[in-house]
């Protein structure tokens, strides 16, 4: 059994995704997502000129060993673009083990340790008078849990709120579109947005919210018990998580629970904040964090230290992402909430899959492998398009957290 073909594939269906396929010489193939937001080529690139010809001749049972070869063998480790990279092998390798296997890739992680995976969706307003409806939209679909995102007065644009009302994808242009951020404003406005959905959806809805980021430590903590009345599930990514010790700060001043970690693309950039239990919900993603393998070691280590899983699942990552995190999602004992946003009617036809919502919970396919597919024919009629995330200045016009 061996590797005999790879394929790096670009495509553009609404927004970009690189997916890499590998064949062995049984023909069975394996789908690895590779897609890092606003920086797809980077990956593509690496993938083609670095990891493709190291594949061809290496036996896909390996994972471990495979996943070690790419890791250390690479010399310079870790960082989103070869973590990416890797992820997309392991990805694939897991497929394709499956289908050998005859048995879905959960299967091969210990089995159910849930019935389904609860998903929490998206709601999004342009002002605190629209939050209501947006929230009541997702209570229909059966989401038990909900993230609010909503407009501040005064800044003419605002993250997690799409400003055509459709689907928020952010990376909006070619070059680096820029936004207006105030802090003064968010903190002032954001517990009344929590304040109204409380009192008109009761105490029984998980709730959380993303900063993206964007405060200090202090500013952080003074949100996040602010907050403490309306008992958020989480404060997503309060402040930026490379001076970690923040986190400390925060802790010593809320109790409203913390997640952080889609940034991250190592055990090593979460393992302080985990062990020191610092965060609530860590929320790397299978594609960015080293795939199936290296996330499982990094959920293994939370489940230790009484830390749930938060995965990221934004449309950046790619059905075969969502198809991978769902089958860990179920294995594991620690899990928390896996985030849903559906992908476009394009995506799901370019990369048809198994996994479905039903009832507030996401269900992996139970077809040997990952479940998941790309149509390489169709995928070929969206070419690439340059698309960037933007930037973010205070109103004085100094460069700030995006």
């Amino acid at each position: 059994m061996k590797i005999v073909d790879a394929r790096v594939i670009v495509t553009c269906p609404g927004r970009n995704f690189v997916t890499l396929k590998l064949v062995t010489d049984d023909g069975v193939t394996g789908v690895g997502d590779a897609t890092l937001n606003g920086r797809e080529l980077a990956v593509e690139a690496y993938l083609r000129e670095h990891v493709v010809p190291a594949l061809i001749g290496r036996d896909p049972a390996r994972i471990e060993d495979t996943w070690q070869y790419l890791y250390k063998g690479a010399y310079w480790r870790r960082g989103p673009v070869t973590m990416t990279a890797i992820a997309a092998v392991d990805t694939a390798l897991w497929d394709i083990k499956g289908k050998y296997a005859g048995l879905p890739v959960y299967q091969l992680l210990g089995g159910r340790s849930r019935d389904g995976v609860t998903a929490y969706g998206h709601a999004y307003a342009a002002s605190l008078d629209e939050v209501p409806a947006a929230v009541a939209s997702l209570v229909a679909q059966n989401y038990r849990a909900v993230r609010v995102q909503c407009g501040i007065p005064g800044l003419s644009k605002t993250y997690g709120v799409s400003a055509s009302g459709g689907s928020y994808e952010p990376a909006d242009s070619a070059v680096p579109s820029v936004e207006s951020w105030s802090t003064s404003r968010y903190l002032a406005f954001v517990p009344t947005v929590f304040e109204r959905v409380r009192s008109e959806f009761g105490p029984d809805l998980q709730l959380l919210h993303d900063v993206h980021h964007r405060l200090t430590p202090i500013e952080a903590a003074r949100l996040g018990r602010s907050l403490e009345p309306y008992a958020l599930t989480w404060l997503e990514d309060p402040v930026p998580a490379e001076l970690q010790d923040g986190y400390r700060l925060i802790r010593s001043h809320t109790t409203t629970p913390l997640a952080v970690g889609e940034v991250f693309n190592s055990i090593w950039d979460c393992a302080d904040l985990i062990q020191s239990q610092l965060i609530d919900y860590v929320r790397c993603s299978v594609v960015h964090a080293g795939g199936i393998t290296h996330l499982r070691r990094i959920f293994d280590l939370a489940a230790l230290h009484h830390v749930r899983s938060g995965s990221h699942g934004a449309t950046d990552l790619s059905p075969i992402c969502m198809a991978a995190a769902l089958h860990l999602d179920l294995a594991i004992p620690n899990f928390g909430l896996q985030e849903h946003m559906p992908h476009t009617a394009e995506t799901d036809r370019v990369f048809p899959h198994g996994y479905h919502f039903a009832d507030g919970l996401l269900h992996p396919s139970e077809e040997p492998g990952l479940g998941v597919d790309i149509d390489e024919e169709l995928a070929a009629r969206y070419p690439y398009r340059p698309a960037s995330l933007p930037v973010n200045r205070l109103e004085d016009g100094t460069l700030h957290s995006w």
